[in-house]
């Protein structure tokens, strides 16, 4: 094969792969050459691709410092490396792309990179939905599925992060137990299916109640929930603890028979860590909670109980 048809046999054969071929002076940082392909890929057309800076400028901009930082560093070093960007089509959108660069050197001197771009938007695509799927099944590890609070899981991760947070800032942390009167009898009554909505109408309410932005609202378990106030004393954390036991007995659970009354109550235990009443750690914290809130059920339930 003499060497003006080997030549045209490998131009054939990269301006016919759906994979991009480049190629760029390093000296001088103008392209040499690019396929043809790019102009139906982007909309930009091939002669205008003249040097580095016109594939710079096509670049998302969200994406351009750290790519052109990493491929500039890489080929001055003389490393092959790959990168994953955007780059810009001419009517104003975008196409994901990979770009597998090698870098030609001479005399430990970088003098041209030559590469080949592909497009990777359909898998990338699938990549961003995965991870959102993830966020979003790491999300539900965290909620209870029933009443959509967070779970345990979640509310021992949050305690230990704002009770470390409060003793860094010596400011109070306080925690309410709550659990709900009678709720074996409730559900012997009504039903299991009943005693479901009468959780999640508690949840509920505990959310609108509770809803500064710090406030974290989780199920304990059963029919306990917790509410963890960051930012809030004693004194503020008992009002509003009183607060939301009262406004438990005008609660309305839907799907009960117009025939049937329930009377939903709640006993509550209050503590607060910080302001003179210091824990060693997050587990006696958390118990000097749950005893006050089982004081408050032996004393005669509907009430709220605290240390003084």
């Amino acid at each position: 094969m003499s060497e003006l048809k080997e030549w045209e046999f490998y131009k054939t054969l990269l301006e016919t792969t759906n994979a991009i071929p480049w190629q760029i002076n390093w000296d001088t940082k103008e392209f040499s050459y690019i396929g043809p392909q790019i102009e139906s890929l982007l909309g930009w057309p091939q002669d205008s691709w003249k040097s580095a800076q016109d594939w710079i400028d096509r670049i998302h901009p969200d994406d351009r410092d750290k790519t052109v930082g990493m491929c500039i560093q890489l080929s001055d070093d003389g490393t092959d490396h790959e990168a994953d960007y955007r780059a810009l089509t001419q009517d104003g959108g975008y196409v994901w792309i990979r770009d597998v660069v090698h870098v030609i050197r001479e005399n430990d001197k970088t003098i041209a990179i030559i590469g080949f771009m592909f497009d990777i938007s359909e898998r990338k695509s699938m990549e961003l939905e995965l991870e959102e799927l993830n966020k979003k099944n790491q999300a539900l590890l965290l909620q209870d599925p029933l009443t959509q609070v967070a779970n345990r899981k979640a509310l021992n991760e949050r305690i230990e992060f704002e009770f470390k947070r409060a003793e860094r800032n010596k400011r109070p942390l306080s925690i309410l137990f709550i659990d709900i009167d009678h709720f074996k009898k409730y559900n012997d009554d009504f039903g299991h299916l009943q005693g479901d909505q009468c959780l999640i109408a508690v949840a509920q309410l505990l959310k609108n109640q509770f809803s500064r932005a710090y406030d974290f609202v989780a199920r304990f378990g059963g029919e306990e929930f917790v509410v963890i106030l960051p930012e809030t004393t004693l004194e503020d954390a008992v009002s509003s603890a009183e607060r939301f036991r009262k406004a438990v007995a005008h609660l309305t659970i839907p799907n009960l028979m117009a025939s049937q009354h329930a009377d939903i109550t709640v006993s509550i235990g209050v503590n607060t860590h910080g302001a003179g009443q210091n824990y060693l750690n997050v587990s006696s914290f958390l118990q000097s909670a749950d005893q006050l809130l089982y004081q408050a059920k032996a004393e005669g339930r509907n009430q709220v109980r605290f240390l003084s």
